[in-house]
């Protein structure tokens, strides 16, 4: 005897099968919830940069490496220490007091023709790795200094005479003389300013002691509110928890996306404001390397987002996501210790690989470790709720799945128990029991 049932609905997710709808007012906080995350997730990430990069001297000291073997910067600071000798040593007097007197003249053109030389020296010096070290450790040195004026701690700061903050490289200027061989004598009259950047200005440093301080506090709480708020806003979403999940990794792939943009936009406007024609090339060099972390940033955020709607989508009602649980329902059901055996072994590849900041911290470790316990728990109520053990007698009954997938013949006790089962966990309708039940008993 052939017969017909209605397929029963263990497609659908539990929360948005249940027809709940949100109201204008609960609708409106979640959007407001999810609207100041994202603005506090673009000012976090921002200050996370600055204190990564800007104030961390471990980092400043590896993106100081790397400038300094840019060949573009080698070639603008060899530039630099050679204008900054013959600024400082009469290099014309030098040469005619070393040439006979009948060569005298020949000191000035001598003197501008030896700037070319001098400056390819000045780079050979500059790749050696003795000076590259030196270099760093110099402006290291500087860059910790400095960082203690900014936290304000007295008796360790950099020189502040003259109202200005300032990096000195005159060493370096007089270990360029020595390789060319300017006479001692000229260089010992090398004024101690040659070589001096300024970094900062005393009318500055209070305004930037106050931010130091802001970037500081704000860096250790934005990340813990912006998930209090996002937690606050999928709490508060009841029968569209799956949809703000949705909307949050968007936001989230949004702000990484707008800091990759304003890195981009800030560097090319520093070139056009701040650069001469000559030195393009090496600010844009410096600007990529100084701001390498705010693109890691801004990269990672995209990928977290796009983690999040994968998840969500995973979660939806569409027939591709709904398969996929199916697969994926026995084992999960019946068998959680693999799945969290497996996931384990794929999120220790991901530390040990390290391709974010956040898993190689051990608060993002922590962090990320809970979100993807809290993922695969809630992953397995919805395949429970969907697909229970024994869910597979209701799809032949329903016709989506060949009778041989059936288990061995069982008693019509068991089987109608089975069915109650089924009813009971909202799997089939009370109208699909009945028809089974008829079917089981004729």
């Amino acid at each position: 005897m052939t017969t017909t049932a209605t397929t029963p609905a263990i497609a659908s997710p539990k929360a948005e099968a249940s027809g709940r709808v949100m109201s204008r007012r609960r609708s409106a906080a979640v959007w407001t919830l999810l609207v100041l995350a994202a603005i506090i997730t673009l000012v976090s990430t921002l200050t996370l940069w600055v204190n990564r990069q800007l104030l961390d001297n471990g980092e400043f000291r590896r993106a100081n490496a790397k400038i300094i073997r840019d060949p573009q910067v080698q070639s603008a600071l060899a530039a630099f220490m050679v204008n900054q000798l013959y600024d400082s040593v009469n290099v014309q007097q030098s040469l005619e007091q070393r040439l006979p007197p009948n060569l005298k003249q020949l000191a000035a053109p001598l003197a501008t023709a030896l700037r070319q030389p001098a400056t390819n020296a000045a780079e050979a010096l500059i790749r050696r790795p003795r000076f590259q070290q030196l270099y760093i450790n110099l402006s290291g040195t500087a860059h910790q200094k400095l960082v203690n004026v900014l936290e304000n701690k007295t008796g360790y700061g950099i020189d502040t005479g003259n109202g200005v903050v300032t990096l000195n490289l005159h060493s370096f200027i007089t270990e360029l003389g020595t390789e060319l061989g300017v006479p001692k004598a000229a260089l010992d009259r090398i004024p101690a300013s040659a070589g001096t950047l300024t970094i900062m200005r005393s009318d500055q440093l209070a305004a930037a002691q106050t931010g130091v301080r802001l970037i500081r506090v704000l860096s250790s709480f934005l990340l813990i509110l912006v998930l209090v708020l996002l937690a606050a806003a999928i709490y508060i979403a009841r029968g569209a928890r799956r949809v703000t999940l949705r909307n949050a990794g968007w936001a989230f792939v949004v702000v990484g996306l707008v800091l990759l943009i304003l890195r981009r936009v800030i560097g090319n406007y520093a070139l056009d404001a701040l650069a001469s024609p000559g030195y393009r090339g090496t600010i844009h060099d410096v600007w990529i390397i100084g701001t390498e972390i705010l693109g890691q940033i801004g990269v990672a955020t995209v990928i977290y987002g796009a983690v999040a709607v994968a998840a969500a989508i995973f979660a939806g009602p569409t027939r591709i996501a709904t398969r996929g649980r199916r697969e994926i329902a026995p084992v999960l059901n019946e068998r959680p210790e693999l799945v969290a055996f497996a996931a384990a072994g794929v999120f220790l590849i991901l530390i040990l690989w390290g391709p974010t900041h956040a898993l190689r911290t051990w608060w993002g470790i922590l962090l990320l470790a809970g979100l993807v316990a809290l993922g695969i728990y809630a992953l397995r109520r919805q395949t429970l709720a969907e697909f229970p053990p024994g869910a597979e007698a209701a799809l032949v009954l329903a016709g989506e799945a060949p009778v041989a997938a059936a288990a061995a013949p069982r008693s019509t006790a068991e089987e109608l128990a089975e069915l109650a089962k089924m009813r009971d966990a909202g799997v089939i309708s009370n109208e699909e029991f009945a028809r089974a039940k008829e079917l089981a008993l004729s």
